[in-house]
């Protein structure tokens, strides 16, 4: 510890140490708020980039994942016959059953018409009596002719006796055509089969009374050619512009599980059930063999036809809320946007959408909660796009 007679040069040694070590104080201080401020600034950086989302993009899939519908169908006999008496009775006999193989014209059943055997005769009985009436009047017409010469009869006579002949005319005309109608009538005591076909029905039987007409009941008989097939099915709306007249169809029935039939579109309702929002289309289907059975079930397996493939994108990249359904894009400048679509098809894990989004959009597959229009987002991946792989690449990676 220096004393009062400390030299002069120890004490300037020792000012010298003093001032050094103020000035080291002093950097000491300023380095470490320097630190303090680096840090701060970046904990600040990092803070600022945590509050942006990262988020994983996708382009829509412009591929077809599933070009063809599957719906239920019902099997129609292409022709089929229900028959009814023409004439009331009882019927007399029947040659076809259930399941028997028929040919156009053959008499399947027979008809007892007491009362319209009664009325023919009746009729032909005024017939004869009004032919005989008026070959009366034409001969007494011819007589009354032959003394307009010796002034004998008047005109007025001869003009009397020519309107009565041309009235009995007419009632003998009129008596032949009732004479005629009894007959046709008569005829339908024979119950024939319209075309060839098969007796699908049979709802009669020997001594069952016989009421004339359609609505009083069911048909005698059902005859249904089931050589070929209709096909109906009830195709949702959206989907019957992509099925075209023409467009072939795979038919499935149970009781064949191991084999298929090919039937075509033929025609479509060309209106929308209000009930059920469906469109009904019919399908023709070769039934040559007679496998398959009219009223049957089936499922149709349709092909759809489409001007441009339809987008696809992941089920989780919707949005449904107060707004409707949405989803979220990524615009240039990473920011996002949200844009409206409606929906096609659900395919499960895929959605095909059938309008709202470009093919170029980037879609956030699974839009973090709260987001909102304009916020700005980091996005994950060099480029930001995870492009959908392709088939090969997806049996490559199977493999």
């Amino acid at each position: 510890m220096p004393t009062e007679h400390s030299s002069p040069v120890s004490r300037r040694k020792l000012g010298i140490f003093g001032v050094v070590a103020g000035v080291a104080a002093v950097l000491v201080v300023v380095t470490g708020i320097r630190a303090r401020e680096d840090s701060s600034a970046r904990l600040r950086e990092w803070t600022d980039n945590q509050a942006i989302p990262t988020v994983a993009v996708v382009l829509p899939d412009a591929r077809a994942l599933a070009a063809t519908l599957d719906l239920p169908g019902r099997l129609e006999a292409y022709s089929r016959a229900p028959i009814f008496a023409r004439v009331s009775g009882y019927l007399k006999s029947w040659s076809a059953d259930i399941g028997a193989q028929v040919k156009a014209g053959q008499v399947i059943a027979e008809i007892e018409a007491p009362d319209l055997d009664q009325q023919l005769l009746q009729a032909r009985a005024d017939l004869a009596s009004q032919q005989a009436s008026a070959k009366l009047s034409e001969a007494t017409l011819t007589r009354r002719k032959s003394l307009i010469a010796s002034n004998f009869v008047s005109m007025q006579e001869i003009d009397e006796r020519t309107a009565d002949l041309s009235n009995k005319k007419a009632a003998v005309n009129s008596g032949q055509a009732n004479v005629e109608r009894l007959e046709a009538l008569a005829g339908y005591k024979r119950i024939t089969v319209p075309f060839d076909g098969v007796v699908t029905a049979r709802d009669t039987d020997v001594g069952a009374l016989i009421n004339a007409g359609g609505g009083s009941g069911p048909p005698m008989f059902v005859v249904s050619d089931i050589t070929r097939l209709r096909v109906y099915v009830n195709v949702p709306q959206n989907y019957v512009p992509s099925i075209r007249t023409g467009a072939k169809a795979v038919i499935t029935m149970p009781e064949y599980p191991d084999r298929t039939f090919l039937a075509t579109v033929e025609a479509s309702s060309q209106s929308v059930d209000v009930g059920s929002g469906t469109t009904r289309m019919q399908l023709a289907l070769d039934n040559a063999k007679g496998e398959l059975m009219p009223g049957g079930y089936a499922n149709v397996r349709m092909s759809l036809q489409r001007d441009t493939l339809p987008l696809h994108i992941p089920a989780s990249a919707l949005i449904f809320n107060k707004s409707g359904m949405r989803v979220a894009t990524v615009g240039p400048d990473d920011k996002v946007l949200f844009k409206t679509v409606t929906i096609a098809r659900d395919l499960g894990r895929d959605i095909e959408l059938g309008s709202g989004i470009a093919p170029d959009d980037r879609i956030i597959v699974a839009p973090p909660d709260g987001i909102a229009d304009g916020d700005q987002v980091r996005v994950a991946g060099d480029k930001g796009i995870a492009k959908p792989a392709t088939a090969s690449e997806k049996q490559g990676s199977k493999g």
